[in-house]
């Protein structure tokens, strides 16, 4: 196949060269649809940007890249952080990449490497379930932390670092069922989420049913308006005024992150009720702000600092050829704040 140009790129796509410039950046500033249709021609043709492949005869760059989905969500602050710091103690660059939430993270990644020539990546947060093919086409070492695996994607094939959501989040509601409470109310990702939403899910409903508690679909609570952050205090405030505007019976909420447990507890205080006397409120995650914010939250504490520090281990260890794949599993922590409480029936 020919070598092709941006310009071509651009001819083939109907739009300009800045047009493609602004697709290969992942600009904000360009239509979707524009945006999707330049990415698969460029796949198509196996289209190099020009900076690159003036560079291909060099060595590569000691750049990390770091992909993440779900950027606005708190929890990855402190992560970032230690991803930073450790890599720059190893003399390597660290680049940040935003995915957007309907983006295909592997075709950014090949385009990523070719164009940065980057040593190793990180894909931080969002759910994998692409084929073996798919991963195949990435020729750096890559690390998956603090998010979802499809359980069809063979171990062997990538490397990962998490907490086992649907373990922790079971170890949560079996918490509440344990007070008393046995109509619980959960603040869930939307329907499509294939991500840790859906793992927590299926541990909160799991729980239930271990306890003899029948799940109630209507205690399943989601925001249809996909403009809002799943993962955002404003998710956890609609989310629980709608709720709270249904009239359904529940005593307890649990949110799958803290942020949405304190956006619902400002719907409960809004509506003249109070936390925990009126209803329990549960997150998940182990933010600053549930430890700051009052009453203090009930949460499941991951350990964010140790399972960033494993995560640049492993990478390294990689790039170093010391291992091939590596999995780790950390435990989370139940940290029993003041949200929560036994519940007796008046």
């Amino acid at each position: 196949m020919e070598s092709i140009t941006i310009k071509d790129i651009a001819k083939k796509c109907g739009v300009g060269v800045s047009t493609v410039s602004r697709a290969i950046n992942n600009h904000p500033d360009i239509n979707e649809e524009t945006k999707t249709k330049i990415m698969q021609v460029i796949k198509e043709y196996n289209y190099i940007p020009n900076n690159s492949a003036r560079n291909l005869k060099r060595t590569e760059s000691n750049t990390i890249a770091v992909l993440i989905k779900g950027i606005t969500n708190p929890f990855f602050n402190n992560i970032l952080k230690v991803f930073e710091s450790e890599i720059q103690d190893r003399k390597y660059s660290f680049l940040l990449h935003r995915v957007e939430e309907h983006e295909d993270e592997i075709d950014l990644a090949v385009l990523l490497a070719k164009e940065k020539r980057l040593k190793g990546i990180v894909f931080l947060g969002g759910y994998f379930y692409h084929s073996i093919e798919k991963l195949k086409q990435l020729k750096v070492p890559f690390v998956l932390s603090t998010g979802g695996v499809s359980e069809k994607i063979d171990q062997k094939y990538y490397s990962s670092v998490m907490v086992d959501d649907y373990k922790e989040s079971y170890k949560m509601t079996d918490y509440l069922c344990k007070l008393g409470h046995k109509k619980i109310a959960i603040i869930s990702a939307p329907v499509d989420d294939e991500s840790i939403g859906k793992l927590r899910l299926r541990g909160f409903k799991q729980a239930l049913i271990d306890n003899n508690i029948t799940p109630n679909p209507n205690l399943v609570r989601y925001q249809v308006d996909d403009t809002l952050e799943t993962f955002s205090m404003k998710y956890g405030y609609e989310v629980t005024k709608e709720l709270l505007q249904t009239g359904e019976e529940f005593t307890a909420i649990y949110a799958i992150s803290d942020s949405m447990a304190v956006g619902a507890c400002k719907a409960i205080f809004e509506s003249g009720k109070k936390v925990p006397d009126d209803y329990s409120v549960a997150g998940f995650d182990g933010l600053d702000i549930s430890f700051y914010y009052h009453p203090s939250i009930t949460t499941i504490r991951q350990p964010a600092e140790e399972m960033s520090q494993e995560t640049i281990r492993i990478l390294f260890d990689i790039i170093d050829n010391k291992v091939n794949k590596e999995h780790k599993t950390f435990d989370a922590e139940l940290v029993i704040g003041q949200s929560t409480k036994e519940y007796k029936r008046k």
